[in-house]
């Protein structure tokens, strides 16, 4: 099937006012960030998680200021720190994140590890609950420590059976252990309520399991949920949380993030080597700092044309994919789709999770078949297998292309 690269994507919508409809696919196309450099120009490219938007114009003003300026040195105060604060009390009505009880760290990922480093040992056991970020497995299997799977349940969600579990396997032997969460969960979309997130800090503290919370997509909570801060629920004083404004506003490329500590684990935090603080950008905290304190009417206008695309999204696979299993996100941008009905995924290349850089089952064959790029279910761990990750963070006229070609493909697979 051949497709061909035009501008058949308008960027406006009469109906739409928000980030995802102002870019044409031919101004996305001159982009050269791994979305769309990594394949053909004939390619959808709905996998990574960057977002087809404009920069926030309160986020571009405070990038041209410094560059004016020629403020491009090495990152100083708290500002970063003070602003996510302000964020979290105004959008959250959490008034627990504490300044002094924060760290600046290159970005989400660097910070879970070097958070993991200060309360785990080479050898100790990290768990997290499949499936999961890829990511997850990379890091902490590269950092000597040995991931324990507690399996999500059928809707997508933590399952406490599961976690407890995991946390008793993850003990054996007196061994140290922490759970890497992903609140939202990446890639079901599962937005963890209060009392979930209880059952968890209760879990934790009978089994001696400290709990480090990636909270990266906190900001993007769709409507009809509610994002609780893990730090926020009784039980989680010696947790920590990760945040950062690089989801929400597309900032992955400008590097900054922090890391915020419970009240008992400041201790903890204070042992962080001084030269993490190095990493991230200048310019990475200007932008993430201006997110915060300038950026929350662009971020409702995106949320609005998420949720917008949720919904066409949803009627899309039930119009062009039948037998296709979808979990209705409540936050993120991310769609999970189960296409184990497919056939197709005992199609597996590789003999762990966590390796990015491959396709199998459905993801290879809309690849190939459709030229929509999916990220591969099989790298999430357990329960991916057979199962593709869509970034719906794009038009409305690309996400119905690309679900379009997907039918068509996939009706090529029933003949």
């Amino acid at each position: 099937m051949a497709h061909h690269a035009s501008d058949a994507f308008p960027a406006a919508h009469a109906q739409r006012t928000d980030p995802l409809v102002q870019l044409s696919l031919d101004q996305l196309r001159r982009r050269t960030s791994t979305k769309w450099r990594t394949y053909p120009e004939d390619v959808l490219p709905l996998w990574v998680a960057e977002m087809d938007v404009p920069l926030a114009p309160a986020i571009a003003d405070a990038l041209h200021a410094a560059v004016d300026l020629g403020d491009t040195g090495y990152a100083h105060g708290d500002g970063y720190a003070r602003a996510l604060a302000g964020f979290a009390t105004e959008r959250w009505q959490w008034q627990g994140l504490a300044v002094e009880r924060t760290a600046i760290v290159p970005d989400v990922m660097l910070g879970v590890v070097e958070v993991l480093r200060l309360i785990t040992r080479p050898g100790d056991a990290v768990v997290v609950c499949s499936p999961v970020y890829p990511p997850f497995y990379a890091f902490v299997g590269h950092d000597a420590r040995e991931i324990v799977e507690a399996p999500l349940g059928p809707d997508g969600r933590i399952d406490p059976a599961a976690l407890e579990d995991a946390f008793l396997r993850a003990r054996h032997g007196g061994r140290g252990a922490a759970f890497l969460m992903s609140n939202p969960h990446n890639p079901t979309g599962a937005v963890h309520t209060r009392t979930e997130l209880e059952t968890v800090a209760e879990l934790a503290r009978r089994h001696g399991v400290r709990v480090v919370s990636d909270e990266i997509h906190a900001p993007l909570v769709l409507p009809g949920a509610v994002f609780t801060p893990y730090l926020s629920v009784p039980g989680s004083e010696n947790a920590f949380a990760l945040m950062s404004a690089s989801k929400a506003w597309n900032l992955s490329g400008l590097k900054a993030a922090l890391a915020i500590a419970g009240p008992e684990a400041a201790d903890d935090l204070r042992r962080l080597p001084e030269e993490v603080s190095h990493g991230p950008s200048h310019l990475g905290v200007i932008a993430h700092t201006a997110a915060y304190e300038k950026g929350a009417d662009w971020l409702d206008e995106l949320i609005a044309g998420l949720d917008a695309n949720r919904n066409l999204l949803a009627n899309l696979v039930a119009e062009h994919l039948p037998g296709v299993r979808h979990l209705r996100p409540e936050g993120t941008y991310l769609a999970w789709l189960d296409c184990t009905a497919l056939g197709l995924h005992d199609e597996h290349p590789l003999d762990g999770p966590g390796i990015v850089s491959e396709l199998a089952g459905p993801a290879r064959m809309f690849l190939d078949r459709a030229r929509v790029a999916l990220s591969s279910g099989h790298v999430f761990g357990t329960g991916g297998a057979g199962c593709v990750r869509l970034n719906f963070a794009t038009s409305p006229a690309v996400l119905r292309e690309a679900l379009t070609r997907m039918g068509n493909a996939l009706g090529g697979t029933r003949t």
